[in-house]
């Protein structure tokens, strides 16, 4: 069995088998002792929840097999655990000893930081065996990991860190010439399972030692919690004794603003610190700290008086519960809030419904907080909410390009007669991605794929399988363009959308159709908003159909790039989608063209021609006539009147809406033309039948 290393600072990520005997030997290399200490020392000057760039220059190990190009080779039902946040290397190492205790465990180090605990527990089926597809496989470490969770946190009465289960989890390299390495190592073992865990509330009840006065984090929240007190004390203070000029007595304000900070558990130095940033320029410092210093000297109580008034502290109190129990964002596409709860399996965000927000008010008042559902609705539609567009966070978290081209090969998976079709794919692809990114606000992606081919060969599965699996809510196949407003709507909502059965959309919505393809911005008013907003537009198109004579307007054909597939489409082999788009947008930033030229334009409607969908009227003019070869055979007629005559010859009673379209046609044909002061005359000649 072997783990991955993987180097995630290089322009190309290497990756490299390594047996977990090799990783023991390599955490206690002296020169990664050198690079971690390093690391450890830059990580203590640094802000939490922040990534730094240095942060990438430590290899990564995956635990859960080994995996070539982002791709998994082999699984080895190993679980990787987390425990993080404590108070340092000597805490690590008890807690480190402590998880070496138990015959599950296979290995367990210090992780990186110095303040952490990686260890592993093995998984097999109860065979003995272990999952080969990578379907199965994610199911199998899904349920592993919430087993393997549920058995060590009670025990070990820390809270481990809650990741979601995937395959690719990883932590990176760390130095430990105390690791432990167990080969002999207890496996448990666990049913093989059909489907993914459910999502659930799960918490353990047990007392978590974990201290608050160790933690960067709540060490910084609790400083910003003491700036915001000052600041109100100061604000009293002002307020009191009234405005501050040059001539203005100093003394009351800052015996006050003392008195205040002490009640409300300011220390001594920070009420200085911060008063001299605002009075040092104009009082001594030594006279700001005398007279701080006897106030604090003089009064009792320190830290029980609240400054905040009650709708502030209700504001605080409201913050701190919302961030301590639920993860949120406003999805910028969805247009809504999105929420998940912490320290629970909820690893996917859900949409804010009225049964949450009811069940997030309940909750808040079994703490004692005094929050109604009206409260969590203005809270989660507020600008606390951060935005989260899920398109460009996918495409800005993808690796570098490999260099290997992937969107040809994409595209040859569909056989079929047209030598082109490799290179129009190309460009139709770079330009979705790019619309994506916003690289152009003045057009849409107006161009679409319209793949036609017998039912069951595989067009709509791999129209789905574009999209990755993380954006796989952000596709639809089912648009309805007679409601209008609906369909604009699905521009901003999703990010590919497929014209299934195309050949189902009538030729009154195709002048529509034709307005979609090319919008850029969608102007609408929301449900309830009383201002028209332009949102903008996401949506590209394809397109699937089961017949051949699908295009009703000749003019609207460049708009689409027909293929007859050939036999079934490869959608077996798995689509590497991270390089797949990494290489759109590595084509993109060196300039490459993402549009169409005229002559292509030009060159695409000649091919879809075999496409085009003739209108009876159309066969039945070259049955009953035909164009003249010289000026002096044949007759003029006008359009009107040759429509006509072809519906009495054919003795079928023909639509009177069509005339305006069949004059079009006429035009189109290149019939010898005249204008007249009786309109447009064209000349043909009637066949003999």
């Amino acid at each position: 069995m072997k783990v991955t290393k993987q180097n995630t600072y290089r322009k190309k990520p290497a990756q490299r088998a390594l047996g977990l005997d090799e990783l023991v030997m390599l955490l206690k290399e002296e020169k990664i002792r050198e690079t971690v200490e390093h690391f450890r020392e830059r990580l203590q000057r640094a802000y939490p929840n922040k990534s730094y760039a240095y942060t990438r220059k430590l290899p990564q190990i995956l635990f859960a097999g080994t995996f070539r190009c982002g791709e998994m080779k082999e699984y080895n039902g190993w679980v990787l655990l987390e425990i993080n946040h404590l108070s340092g290397k000597d805490e690590a190492s008890v807690l480190r000893k402590k998880v070496a205790g138990y015959p599950q465990t296979l290995f367990a180090m210090v992780g990186s930081s110095g303040r952490s605990v990686k260890f592993v527990v093995p998984y097999t089926r109860p065979d003995g065996s272990l999952p080969r597809l990578h379907s199965e496989a994610e199911l199998f470490h899904a349920h592993a990991y919430r087993h393997a969770l549920k058995t060590y946190e009670p025990r070990l009465s820390y809270p481990i860190e809650l990741k979601h289960p995937v395959l690719e989890q990883c932590c990176r390299l760390s130095y430990d010439p105390e690791v432990y390495y167990n080969p002999e190592a207890l496996v448990i073992h666990l049913e093989q399972p059909s489907e993914m865990p459910a999502e659930s509330l799960y918490q353990e009840k047990f007392e978590k030692r974990m201290p608050a006065q160790h933690l960067v984090k709540s060490y910084y929240d609790h400083h910003r919690y003491l700036s915001v007190q000052y600041e109100l004390a100061l604000g009293q203070a002002i307020e009191k004794y009234g405005d501050l000029d040059e001539n203005f007595d100093f003394k009351p304000v800052l015996v006050c603003l003392g008195q205040l900070c002490f009640g409300a558990g300011i220390g001594e130095e920070e009420c200085v610190k911060w008063t001299l940033l605002y009075f040092g320029n104009i009082i001594p410092e030594v006279e700001i700290r005398e007279t701080i210093g006897h106030t604090y000297l003089k009064e009792n109580g320190f830290g029980n008086q609240v400054l905040c008034k009650p709708e502030q502290l209700q504001a605080l109190k409201t913050e701190e519960f919302m961030n301590r129990r639920y993860d949120f964002r406003f999805n910028t596409m969805a247009g809504g809030t999105e929420y998940r709860e912490r320290n629970s399996f909820c690893f996917d965000y859900r949409p804010m419904t009225e049964r949450v927000m009811n069940s997030i008010a309940l909750n808040a008042q079994k703490e004692g907080l005094q929050l109604w559902d009206r409260d969590v609705r203005r809270y989660v539609n507020s600008d606390r909410i951060p935005d989260y567009a899920p398109i460009e966070d996918y495409l800005a978290r993808l690796p570098e390009w490999d260099g290997k081209d992937r969107i040809r090969p994409l595209a040859a998976r569909i056989s079929c007669n047209n030598l082109r079709w490799e290179q129009l794919f190309y460009t139709w692809f770079l330009s979705m991605v790019a619309h994506w990114q916003g690289r152009d606000r003045q057009h849409g992606n107006s161009v679409s794929p319209l793949l036609v081919g017998e039912q069951g060969c595989g067009k709509s599965t791999f129209c789905f399988n574009l999209l990755p699996p993380q954006l796989n809510k952000y596709y639809t196949d089912s648009i309805d363009f007679s409601r209008k407003r609906d369909a604009e709507l699905y521009l901003t909502r999703f990010g590919l959308i497929n014209i299934d059965e195309f050949d189902q959309v009538t030729s009154k919505h195709q002048g529509f159709l034709k307005h979609l393809l090319q919008k850029p911005v969608v102007n609408l008013r929301k449900p309830y908003a009383s201002q028209v907003e332009a949102i903008r537009r996401y949506a590209s198109f394809i397109a699937t159909s089961n017949h051949t004579d699908l295009l009703s307007d000749p003019s609207g054909s460049r708009r689409f790039i027909c293929i007859e597939v050939k036999g079934i489409i490869d959608n077996t082999q798995p689509i590497a989608h991270e390089q797949l788009y990494s290489q759109a947008i590595a084509a993109l930033n060196k300039g490459e063209r993402y549009w169409f030229t005229h002559e292509e334009e030009l060159v695409q409607m000649q091919e879809n021609e075999e496409f085009q969908q003739r209108p009876l009227c159309e066969d039945l003019f070259y049955r009953f006539y035909r164009p003249a070869e010289n000026r002096e055979e044949g007759v003029k007629m006008s359009a009107g009147e040759i429509y006509l005559s072809v519906q009495e010859k054919s003795r079928q009673k023909l639509p009177g809406g069509q005339i305006s379209h069949f004059g079009r046609f006429l035009k189109k044909s290149g019939l010898t033309s005249y204008n007249t002061n009786r309109g447009r005359l064209y000349l043909v000649v009637e066949r003999q039948i």
